[in-house]
């Protein structure tokens, strides 16, 4: 894998080589930062019954909009008392709150952000529903054969209670033993982003510590290197060459917490040829 981001603020250039062959380029233009899939901690600031829905402060200028269906049972406010009956927004949020949630449309004109708080963490295979239970199953695009042995892998796969997984198209025709790898993975950043969820000011461990107020950047998929790493970070993949210090860094740390197993595949590019010539 090479990475090329002498212009990182005009453009990234990912590719995916062996030897001399090229088998796939990723270009990316950076003047305009993606906020789609990230992941935010956020604060309910207005709850709007008549709209049945909640605007959240999630720390990029307008508030997004975070409608009742968009909330997971694992959201709803301590004191919500379940009846049978239909929810209102006003019963299950409360302004205030601090809500882990997921961009799931940037914002256009003089609308917000649409959010949501069932969160989806994309693997090179799978794909992880952590607070989604009643989503799962298999990539429509695998059929036949394929399909309904890919549906007896799923039920195989060691999923956490309350947790749903979809296999992607990328996962036709692999193992058990490669699938569950992938899901550890996104097991392991699941935790991370948990964990940085409630972290406290300072990373200090004392209960002393100030509470990292909400609203902050938890996990930034929109980032294109950090897509590259999710879909094409596989066991094949024997050396990745970054030629800038400050992505290399950000790769480093980003494999410390998700995939540690692979930092000593990364290398920093300084010969004087270019790395894309």
């Amino acid at each position: 894998m090479l990475i090329n981001a002498t212009h990182k603020d005009e453009e990234l250039r990912i590719a995916l080589a062996s030897g001399q062959f090229l088998y796939d380029l990723i270009i990316e233009s950076t003047s305009r930062e993606q906020k789609q899939s990230n992941i935010y901690k956020g604060t309910v600031t207005r709850i709007e019954p008549s709209l049945e829905a909640a605007f959240v402060d999630y720390g990029e200028g307008r508030h997004g909009f975070l409608p009742l269906k968009e909330v997971a049972r694992s959201c709803f406010r301590k004191d919500y008392a379940d009846n049978g009956r239909r929810p209102a927004i006003n019963e299950v949020l409360e302004e205030g709150q601090e809500l882990i949630i997921q961009v799931e449309k940037e914002e256009r004109g003089n609308k917000g952000a649409a959010l949501t708080t069932f969160i989806t963490l994309p693997g090179c295979y799978l794909v992880l529903m952590p607070n989604n239970p009643r989503a799962g199953g298999v990539s429509r695009r695998i059929e036949g054969d394929e399909r309904d042995e890919l549906h007896g892998i799923l039920n195989s796969l060691q999923v956490p209670d309350g947790m749903g997984l979809i296999i992607r198209t990328a996962g036709g025709g692999r193992s058990l033993e490669e699938l569950q790898w992938d899901l550890d993975i996104l097991l392991r950043l699941w935790n991370v982003i948990c964990q940085a969820a409630e972290d406290e000011k300072g990373g200090s461990s004392s209960t002393s510590a100030a509470h990292r107020p909400a609203p902050f950047l938890i996990y930034q998929e929109g980032n294109a290197v950090i897509r590259a790493l999710r879909d094409y970070l596989r066991k094949e993949i024997d050396e990745i060459l970054i030629d800038h210090t400050d992505v290399y860094e950000d790769v480093v740390k980003h494999l410390e917490l998700i995939r540690p197993d692979f930092i000593s595949r990364v290398k920093l590019y300084k010969d004087p040829t270019p790395l894309f010539t």
